[in-house]
């Protein structure tokens, strides 16, 4: 492949909900009282059909925007909360980005590092493929926790190859150290983790610094010439005090987004770094840490590439496109923290077979449909005959994705008797521009405001669960544009 090796593109997403902290704090006053002093700003939290994969989707179309999916050789999705132990998440992102077979996908897990140890392999190929890196994590934590508090949902993308990077790589080095400040074993739900002190004093303090001077000797550049340097860590001063110990310029210490978002583990080493991408100018250097029984530490510098960059919806956009949410428990029932009783409709036996899904894989989680080549006419699903009464030509349908056509309500209806974990349950037909219409399930519908006309996009999303074997389905929605 012609070209430079580098970050072609980056894209990001938060889910639009902000959870306020003041109404965790508040909700939980009577048991732990410390938890005001943590009640500060809001974090992003998913919605009830959202998850490490779906959120992935949407962060990878945010980076694809403009770029042939052909291309692309390789496909990683970064988690410790992947929804399936076996059976792989990257497939079914790459099924619903309609990637085709032809690809090295791999799912990477069991570290906050997983995201940047992706990036670093994804590095490692450029020369040879051009990678999707993706990390998305919806993160569980005990109620009354101040990991409650300091938790939030969200996904980023990066996109690894030759051609015109926006940003090269001048050097990274890793530290590999079994230093346990939290985890979480296989039968469990939630993190454990360590005391503050011994984290900060034994972990970040003496692990980072290690890692960025490797970093630093690996790319040939003086910690003076730093621009952004991004360090998750929700410890309070540590960054600052890692900086200055590290000779970097304290100008160059960036926002850890907590106040606004939250942090979204493995993924909030990317999201912070798409976040210094939309910022720097070129010739910026950016330094990225991300810690972790260990350290992963990246230098990059932007390039010339960065200022005629198209914009994204990133980190930027996702986090002005907000709703406020103040029902706590809303947020508890949408994390399985709170069993709310849900009726006899709800007691559905919902097994997928699995040869059906197989067979309509690309109609299901592609949602890809039908164009005539008689006639143009484009539908959903596809069939052997065109829609178009004029033509009904035979088996003249060519494959036609409509997770990117803008969309617009036809129809709708708010149904408050079928069983929906967020009601009402709205649904209704949605036209395509350029032809082509379907019934979907509508998402974040805000207190009823949708009306005929009213634009709307697809997203991927979870259409329900089967409680009784494990199993996610997924489909695409509709949602306000």
């Amino acid at each position: 492949m012609p070209g430079e090796s580098g970050i072609l593109s980056f894209g990001a997403y938060l889910p639009r909900l902000r959870l306020q902290r003041k109404s965790v704090a508040a909700a939980n006053a009577w048991f732990n009282p410390a938890l005001k002093a943590l009640a500060r700003g809001e974090r992003a939290m998913a919605n009830w059909d959202e998850d490490a994969i779906t959120m992935g989707v949407e962060a990878a179309r945010d980076c694809l925007a403009g770029f042939d999916r052909r291309s692309i050789g390789a496909l990683c999705l970064a988690s410790t909360t992947h929804p399936f132990d076996e059976r792989q998440n990257a497939g079914v992102m790459a099924t619903a980005l309609n990637f085709g077979s032809a690809l090295r996908s791999t799912d990477v897990g069991g570290s906050l590092r997983a995201g940047t140890s992706a990036l670093m392999a994804a590095f490692d190929a450029a020369a040879v493929r051009t990678s999707l890196v993706v990390a998305g994590e919806r993160r569980n934590a005990r109620a009354a926790s101040a990991q409650e508090m300091h938790y939030g949902d969200g996904a980023a993308a990066l996109l690894v190859g030759s051609g015109e990077p926006v940003a090269r790589l001048l050097g990274a080095h890793s530290e590999t150290v079994d230093f346990v400040h939290q985890f979480r074993a296989r039968d469990r739900s939630h993190d454990y983790v360590w005391e503050e002190r011994w984290v900060r004093d034994e972990g970040y303090l003496k692990i980072v610094p290690t890692a960025i001077v490797g970093a630093l000797k690996a790319a040939g550049v003086g910690a003076a010439t730093i621009a952004h340097f991004c360090l998750p860590c929700t410890l309070p001063r540590v960054t600052p005090a890692i900086a200055k110990r590290a000779g970097i310029p304290e100008a160059a210490v960036r926002d850890n987004l907590s106040a606004v978002c939250g942090d979204t583990g493995a993924a909030h080493p990317l999201v912070m770094l798409v976040s210094a991408l939309e910022q720097a100018r070129p010739g910026d250097r950016i330094l990225l840490a991300a810690f972790g029984e260990g350290c992963d530490a990246l230098v990059f510098e932007a390039t010339g590439a960065l200022a005629g960059f198209s914009p994204r919806r990133g980190v930027k956009t996702s986090l002005a496109r907000r709703k406020e949410e103040t029902r706590y428990e809303k947020y508890l029932a949408f994390n399985g923290l709170l069993a709310i009783e849900r009726g006899m409709r709800a007691e559905v036996d919902k097994a997928t077979p699995l040869s059906v899904l197989y067979r309509n894989r690309n109609m299901i989680e592609g949602l890809v449909g039908g164009c005539c080549r008689q006639c143009g006419t484009i539908q959903y699903p596809r069939g052997r005959y065109c829609v178009n009464p004029d033509c009904n030509a035979l088996d003249s349908q060519d494959d036609q994705p409509f997770a990117d056509l803008d969309g617009s309500v036809l129809s709708y209806t708010a149904d408050a008797l079928t069983y929906s974990p967020d009601p009402p349950a709205y649904y209704g037909m949605v036209q395509f521009a350029g032809g082509g219409r379907m019934m979907a399930d509508f998402t974040d519908i805000d207190d009823g405001r949708v009306d005929v006309g009213m634009p709307m996009r697809m997203v991927f999303r979870i259409k329900d669960a089967d409680l009784a074997r494990g199993f996610v389905r997924y489909f695409w929605k509709a949602a306000p544009a």
